[in-house]
């Protein structure tokens, strides 16, 4: 699996996002948030519960298009367009499918005999192709949700709090594993996460956001490798990131 080819960032400049309800009553999700992320990196997009982070990942992915502003995504040079993987918070398996089946469901005709081997056993599915949805541990649906995504080979991956309601230890392999993905593909990748020490074990970049309507209140490239990641740098950092929070809220200048 591989992302040669792939061309240029992504970008994402969201002017105003609005939410209206039946009555009449607005709600404004999004505000100047703006990034860029270079292709191959791994961004994680950091807020609160409610704060506008997964309102501003699906514009990024397209599945919203009522918004002012533009996103501009990677594409392949050879054939244009952008192959995208994402994963949601809730796995979205078919349940009358096996997890080899809800894999390969993504793939155009002319893929549906593609080696997934590698990927399967990188991901821990190579005992579980053939069950369903319905005899799977969470761990277990969540892993074949994101080797749904990586199957595609994709240009862009998308991931929407993907560990959320794990235990710990369960969590730990998954972030090793998606790492190890990542880092094999080139896949430019974003990530939203109100897990600060999560998005420290796996991003290249960080992305905080205030409150709503969401905005972009620091931009901090993570330069540490992340087998060097140890407790006490991320500590540190956890610091950084909150003080940038503190210092977005107690700003006059601040919409939140």
């Amino acid at each position: 699996m591989q992302t040669a080819g792939v061309s240029g960032p992504l970008e994402v400049a969201i002017d105003s996002k609005i939410y209206r309800g039946a009555n009449g009553v607005s709600l404004e999700a999004v505000r100047g948030l703006a990034f860029s992320l270079p292709a191959g990196a791994f961004g994680a997009m950091i807020g609160e519960s409610g704060c506008g982070k997964t309102t501003a990942l699906r514009i990024a992915a397209g599945l919203d298009d009522d918004f002012e502003g533009f996103v501009r995504r990677p594409e392949r040079r050879e054939a244009g367009g952008t192959r995208l993987g994402i994963v949601f918070q809730e796995p979205r398996l078919l349940p009358w499918r096996t997890v080899e089946a809800n894999v390969r469901l993504v793939l155009p005709p002319e893929r549906q005999d593609a080696r997934l081997g590698t990927l399967f056993e990188t991901l821990g599915l190579s005992g579980h192709l053939q069950r369903y949805p319905g005899e799977l541990s969470l761990g277990l649906a969540r892993r074949t949700a994101i080797a749904r995504a990586f199957a595609i080979e994709p240009d862009l991956l998308l991931l929407d709090e993907p560990f959320v309601s794990l235990d710990e230890g369960t969590a730990a392999r998954l972030r090793a594993e998606l790492a190890d993905l990542v880092e094999r593909t080139r896949t430019t990748t974003l990530m939203v996460t109100h897990d600060i020490e999560e998005a420290l074990l796996l991003a290249d970049r960080m992305i905080v956001l205030s409150n709503r309507p969401a905005h972009v209140v620091a931009d901090m490239p993570v330069e540490r490798p992340r087998g060097g990641r140890d407790a006490g740098w991320i500590a540190e950092m956890r610091i950084k990131v909150e003080k940038a929070r503190m210092q977005a809220t107690l700003s006059t200048g601040d919409p939140t």
